[in-house]
Protein backbone atom coordinates (compact mmCIF):
# COMPACT_ATOMS: atom_id res chain seq x y z
CA UNK A 1 0.00 0.00 0.00
CA UNK A 2 1.25 3.45 -0.81
CA UNK A 3 2.41 5.53 2.15
CA UNK A 4 -0.02 8.13 3.45
CA UNK A 5 -3.10 6.52 1.85
CA UNK A 6 -6.06 5.19 3.86
CA UNK A 7 -5.79 1.57 4.97
CA UNK A 8 -9.31 0.70 3.84
CA UNK A 9 -9.58 -0.53 0.21
CA UNK A 10 -10.32 2.04 -2.48
CA UNK A 11 -12.83 -0.42 -3.98
CA UNK A 12 -14.55 -3.36 -2.26
CA UNK A 13 -17.35 -5.62 -3.49
CA UNK A 14 -18.90 -8.29 -1.29
CA UNK A 15 -21.31 -10.97 -2.52
CA UNK A 16 -22.55 -8.92 -5.47
CA UNK A 17 -25.41 -10.47 -7.42
CA UNK A 18 -27.50 -9.15 -10.31
CA UNK A 19 -29.93 -10.72 -12.76
CA UNK A 20 -31.63 -9.56 -15.95
CA UNK A 21 -34.77 -11.26 -17.30
CA UNK A 22 -34.40 -13.96 -14.62
CA UNK A 23 -30.84 -14.74 -15.80
CA UNK A 24 -28.22 -14.23 -13.12
CA UNK A 25 -25.31 -12.37 -14.72
CA UNK A 26 -23.16 -11.93 -11.61
CA UNK A 27 -23.34 -14.42 -8.75
CA UNK A 28 -21.65 -13.70 -5.43
CA UNK A 29 -18.71 -11.66 -6.78
CA UNK A 30 -16.29 -10.35 -4.13
CA UNK A 31 -12.97 -8.53 -4.49
CA UNK A 32 -11.11 -5.46 -3.27
CA UNK A 33 -8.52 -3.05 -4.69
CA UNK A 34 -5.96 -1.21 -2.56
CA UNK A 35 -5.37 2.51 -3.16
CA UNK A 36 -2.97 3.00 -6.08
CA UNK A 37 -3.21 -0.58 -7.33
CA UNK A 38 -4.74 -1.97 -10.51
CA UNK A 39 -7.08 -4.94 -10.85
CA UNK A 40 -7.38 -6.44 -14.33
CA UNK A 41 -10.79 -8.02 -14.93
CA UNK A 42 -10.51 -10.81 -17.48
CA UNK A 43 -12.97 -13.27 -18.93
CA UNK A 44 -14.86 -14.13 -22.05
CA UNK A 45 -17.52 -11.86 -23.54
CA UNK A 46 -20.67 -11.77 -21.42
CA UNK A 47 -19.06 -12.70 -18.10
CA UNK A 48 -19.96 -9.36 -16.48
CA UNK A 49 -16.74 -7.32 -16.70
CA UNK A 50 -18.36 -4.10 -17.95
CA UNK A 51 -21.25 -4.57 -15.54
CA UNK A 52 -18.81 -4.60 -12.61
CA UNK A 53 -17.26 -1.35 -13.84
CA UNK A 54 -20.70 0.26 -14.00
CA UNK A 55 -21.45 -0.87 -10.44
CA UNK A 56 -18.21 0.67 -9.18
CA UNK A 57 -19.13 3.90 -11.00
CA UNK A 58 -22.56 3.91 -9.35
CA UNK A 59 -24.33 3.53 -12.69
CA UNK A 60 -25.92 0.16 -11.88
CA UNK A 61 -27.15 -1.16 -8.52
CA UNK A 62 -26.76 -4.84 -7.66
CA UNK A 63 -29.76 -6.90 -6.62
CA UNK A 64 -27.81 -8.07 -3.58
CA UNK A 65 -24.41 -7.52 -2.02
CA UNK A 66 -22.29 -4.53 -1.08
CA UNK A 67 -20.34 -2.05 -3.22
CA UNK A 68 -17.99 0.31 -1.36
CA UNK A 69 -15.86 2.90 -3.20
CA UNK A 70 -13.66 5.46 -1.44
CA UNK A 71 -15.54 4.79 1.78
CA UNK A 72 -18.96 5.30 0.18
CA UNK A 73 -21.56 2.51 0.43
CA UNK A 74 -23.03 2.93 -3.06
CA UNK A 75 -25.96 0.59 -2.44
CA UNK A 76 -27.20 2.95 0.28
CA UNK A 77 -26.81 6.24 -1.60
CA UNK A 78 -29.55 8.29 -3.24
CA UNK A 79 -29.30 9.23 -6.92
CA UNK A 80 -28.41 12.80 -5.94
CA UNK A 81 -25.60 11.50 -3.72
CA UNK A 82 -24.39 9.23 -6.52
CA UNK A 83 -24.19 12.18 -8.93
CA UNK A 84 -21.82 13.92 -6.54
CA UNK A 85 -19.85 10.70 -5.95
CA UNK A 86 -19.26 10.12 -9.68
CA UNK A 87 -16.99 13.19 -9.82
CA UNK A 88 -14.43 11.00 -8.03
CA UNK A 89 -14.47 8.28 -10.70
CA UNK A 90 -13.28 8.53 -14.30
CA UNK A 91 -14.74 6.10 -16.85
CA UNK A 92 -13.04 5.28 -20.16
CA UNK A 93 -15.65 3.58 -22.33
CA UNK A 94 -14.69 0.95 -24.90
CA UNK A 95 -15.67 2.99 -27.95
CA UNK A 96 -14.82 6.37 -26.45
CA UNK A 97 -18.51 7.43 -26.28
CA UNK A 98 -17.73 10.92 -27.57
CA UNK A 99 -20.30 13.43 -28.78
CA UNK A 100 -19.85 13.59 -32.56
CA UNK A 101 -21.17 17.16 -32.81
CA UNK A 102 -18.76 18.56 -30.21
CA UNK A 103 -15.09 19.34 -30.72
CA UNK A 104 -12.44 17.35 -28.89
CA UNK A 105 -12.02 20.23 -26.44
CA UNK A 106 -15.75 20.50 -25.79
CA UNK A 107 -16.00 16.73 -25.26
CA UNK A 108 -13.27 16.89 -22.64
CA UNK A 109 -14.88 19.95 -21.02
CA UNK A 110 -18.41 18.51 -20.96
CA UNK A 111 -18.40 17.27 -17.38
CA UNK A 112 -17.03 20.51 -15.94
CA UNK A 113 -19.55 22.57 -17.88
CA UNK A 114 -22.36 20.39 -16.52
CA UNK A 115 -21.10 21.22 -13.04
CA UNK A 116 -21.04 24.96 -13.80
CA UNK A 117 -17.30 25.45 -13.46
CA UNK A 118 -15.73 28.78 -14.42
CA UNK A 119 -14.79 28.95 -18.11
CA UNK A 120 -11.22 30.05 -17.39
CA UNK A 121 -10.77 27.03 -15.13
CA UNK A 122 -12.37 24.78 -17.75
CA UNK A 123 -10.00 26.00 -20.48
CA UNK A 124 -6.96 25.42 -18.26
CA UNK A 125 -8.09 21.94 -17.21
CA UNK A 126 -8.94 20.93 -20.79
CA UNK A 127 -5.51 22.03 -21.98
CA UNK A 128 -3.87 20.15 -19.10
CA UNK A 129 -5.78 16.93 -19.88
CA UNK A 130 -5.11 17.12 -23.62
CA UNK A 131 -1.40 17.72 -23.00
CA UNK A 132 -1.34 14.61 -20.81
CA UNK A 133 -2.63 12.47 -23.70
CA UNK A 134 -0.55 14.43 -26.25
CA UNK A 135 -3.56 15.72 -28.19
CA UNK A 136 -3.41 19.47 -27.58
CA UNK A 137 -3.28 20.09 -31.35
CA UNK A 138 -6.58 18.25 -31.81
CA UNK A 139 -8.59 20.51 -29.50
CA UNK A 140 -10.68 22.11 -32.26
CA UNK A 141 -11.20 18.94 -34.30
CA UNK A 142 -14.38 16.85 -34.35
CA UNK A 143 -14.23 13.17 -33.28
CA UNK A 144 -14.88 12.13 -36.89
CA UNK A 145 -11.71 13.92 -37.98
CA UNK A 146 -9.34 11.91 -35.79
CA UNK A 147 -8.33 8.24 -35.63
CA UNK A 148 -9.83 5.57 -33.40
CA UNK A 149 -6.74 5.55 -31.19
CA UNK A 150 -6.91 9.32 -30.80
CA UNK A 151 -10.59 9.09 -29.87
CA UNK A 152 -9.66 6.58 -27.15
CA UNK A 153 -7.06 9.06 -25.84
CA UNK A 154 -9.68 11.84 -25.85
CA UNK A 155 -11.84 9.54 -23.72
CA UNK A 156 -8.96 9.22 -21.24
CA UNK A 157 -8.52 13.01 -21.21
CA UNK A 158 -12.23 13.42 -20.49
CA UNK A 159 -12.02 10.88 -17.66
CA UNK A 160 -9.16 12.89 -16.12
CA UNK A 161 -10.83 16.28 -16.24
CA UNK A 162 -12.12 16.05 -12.63
CA UNK A 163 -8.77 14.63 -11.43
CA UNK A 164 -10.38 11.46 -10.06
CA UNK A 165 -8.54 9.09 -7.69
CA UNK A 166 -10.12 6.12 -9.48
CA UNK A 167 -10.31 5.43 -13.22
CA UNK A 168 -12.26 2.58 -14.80
CA UNK A 169 -11.18 1.28 -18.23
CA UNK A 170 -13.55 -0.76 -20.38
CA UNK A 171 -11.44 -2.62 -22.98
CA UNK A 172 -9.33 0.49 -23.69
CA UNK A 173 -7.24 -1.17 -26.44
CA UNK A 174 -9.99 -3.19 -28.15
CA UNK A 175 -9.82 -2.90 -31.94
CA UNK A 176 -6.58 -0.91 -31.95
CA UNK A 177 -3.34 -1.81 -33.71
CA UNK A 178 -0.36 -2.89 -31.53
CA UNK A 179 1.44 0.46 -31.67
CA UNK A 180 -1.65 2.43 -30.69
CA UNK A 181 -2.51 -0.12 -27.99
CA UNK A 182 0.93 0.35 -26.47
CA UNK A 183 0.40 4.10 -26.43
CA UNK A 184 -2.83 3.64 -24.47
CA UNK A 185 -1.15 1.28 -21.98
CA UNK A 186 1.64 3.84 -21.53
CA UNK A 187 -0.97 6.45 -20.58
CA UNK A 188 -2.53 4.06 -18.06
CA UNK A 189 0.89 3.32 -16.56
CA UNK A 190 1.64 7.03 -16.38
CA UNK A 191 -1.60 7.74 -14.54
CA UNK A 192 -0.90 4.97 -12.05
CA UNK A 193 2.76 5.70 -11.41
CA UNK A 194 2.83 9.50 -11.56
CA UNK A 195 -0.57 10.37 -10.09
CA UNK A 196 -1.29 7.27 -7.98
CA UNK A 197 -4.58 6.50 -9.72
CA UNK A 198 -6.39 3.35 -8.61
CA UNK A 199 -7.73 1.42 -11.60
CA UNK A 200 -10.06 -1.33 -12.68
CA UNK A 201 -9.32 -2.51 -16.22
CA UNK A 202 -11.72 -4.83 -18.02
CA UNK A 203 -10.14 -6.58 -20.98
CA UNK A 204 -9.88 -9.77 -23.01
CA UNK A 205 -6.29 -8.88 -23.95
CA UNK A 206 -4.19 -10.52 -21.24
CA UNK A 207 -1.07 -8.94 -22.76
CA UNK A 208 -2.37 -5.56 -21.59
CA UNK A 209 -2.71 -6.88 -18.05
CA UNK A 210 0.80 -8.35 -18.12
CA UNK A 211 2.19 -5.05 -19.43
CA UNK A 212 0.71 -3.26 -16.42
CA UNK A 213 2.18 -5.91 -14.10
CA UNK A 214 5.66 -5.98 -15.66
CA UNK A 215 6.33 -2.31 -16.37
CA UNK A 216 6.14 1.11 -14.77
CA UNK A 217 6.32 4.67 -16.04
CA UNK A 218 9.54 6.35 -14.89
CA UNK A 219 8.98 10.14 -14.89
CA UNK A 220 12.71 10.79 -14.49
CA UNK A 221 13.22 9.07 -17.87
CA UNK A 222 9.81 10.03 -19.30
CA UNK A 223 9.55 6.44 -20.46
CA UNK A 224 8.12 3.04 -19.67
CA UNK A 225 10.70 0.74 -18.07
CA UNK A 226 10.56 -2.93 -17.03
CA UNK A 227 10.41 -3.88 -13.38
CA UNK A 228 13.23 -5.88 -11.87
CA UNK A 229 12.42 -8.64 -9.33
CA UNK A 230 12.57 -6.15 -6.43
CA UNK A 231 9.84 -4.05 -8.04
CA UNK A 232 12.12 -1.18 -9.12
CA UNK A 233 12.99 -0.09 -12.68
CA UNK A 234 15.30 -2.58 -14.31
CA UNK A 235 18.55 -1.27 -15.84
CA UNK A 236 17.94 -3.54 -18.80
CA UNK A 237 15.16 -3.36 -21.36
CA UNK A 238 13.10 -6.12 -22.82
CA UNK A 239 10.25 -8.33 -21.68
CA UNK A 240 10.46 -10.48 -18.60
CA UNK A 241 8.30 -12.71 -16.46
CA UNK A 242 5.94 -11.03 -13.96
CA UNK A 243 7.82 -9.57 -10.99
CA UNK A 244 6.51 -9.18 -7.45
CA UNK A 245 5.99 -5.57 -6.47
CA UNK A 246 8.25 -4.04 -3.85
CA UNK A 247 6.75 -2.85 -0.60
CA UNK A 248 4.81 0.35 -1.29
CA UNK A 249 4.89 -0.09 -5.09
CA UNK A 250 1.57 -0.31 -6.94
CA UNK A 251 0.56 -3.83 -7.86
CA UNK A 252 -1.45 -5.27 -10.71
CA UNK A 253 -3.54 -8.29 -9.80
CA UNK A 254 -5.72 -10.46 -12.04
CA UNK A 255 -9.34 -11.51 -11.57
CA UNK A 256 -10.92 -13.95 -14.03
CA UNK A 257 -14.69 -14.25 -14.36
CA UNK A 258 -16.51 -17.31 -15.62
CA UNK A 259 -20.28 -17.81 -15.77
CA UNK A 260 -20.81 -14.71 -13.64
CA UNK A 261 -18.57 -15.89 -10.81
CA UNK A 262 -15.00 -15.25 -9.74
CA UNK A 263 -13.05 -18.15 -11.23
CA UNK A 264 -9.59 -16.98 -10.14
CA UNK A 265 -7.99 -13.98 -8.54
CA UNK A 266 -4.33 -13.62 -7.74
CA UNK A 267 -0.89 -12.62 -8.92
CA UNK A 268 0.26 -12.46 -12.56
CA UNK A 269 2.95 -15.10 -12.05
CA UNK A 270 0.28 -17.56 -10.91
CA UNK A 271 -1.39 -17.10 -14.30
CA UNK A 272 1.72 -17.18 -16.46
CA UNK A 273 2.66 -20.60 -15.08
CA UNK A 274 -0.85 -22.02 -14.87
CA UNK A 275 -1.94 -25.44 -16.08
CA UNK A 276 -5.61 -24.54 -15.71
CA UNK A 277 -7.38 -25.05 -19.04
CA UNK A 278 -9.66 -22.00 -18.73
CA UNK A 279 -6.82 -19.62 -17.83
CA UNK A 280 -4.63 -21.05 -20.58
CA UNK A 281 -7.17 -19.92 -23.19
CA UNK A 282 -6.14 -16.32 -22.51
CA UNK A 283 -2.41 -17.06 -22.80
CA UNK A 284 -2.62 -18.25 -26.40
Amino acid sequence: MNAGLPESPAIALEGVRIAFDEREVLSGVSFSVVHGDTLALLGETGTGKTLLLKMVAGLVRPDAGRVSVLGNELTEMTEAELLDFRRQVGFVFQEGALFDSLTVGDNVAYRLREEGADEDEIDARVDESLRFVELQDAKEKLPGEISGGMRRRVSIARALITRPPIVLYDSPTAGLDPVTSQRIITLILRLRDVYGVTALLATQRIQDAFALANYRFAPERNAVVPLSPNGHPSPRGGAQSPAPAAAGAPRTRFLFLRDGKVYFQGEPDEVSGTKDAYLQRFLV
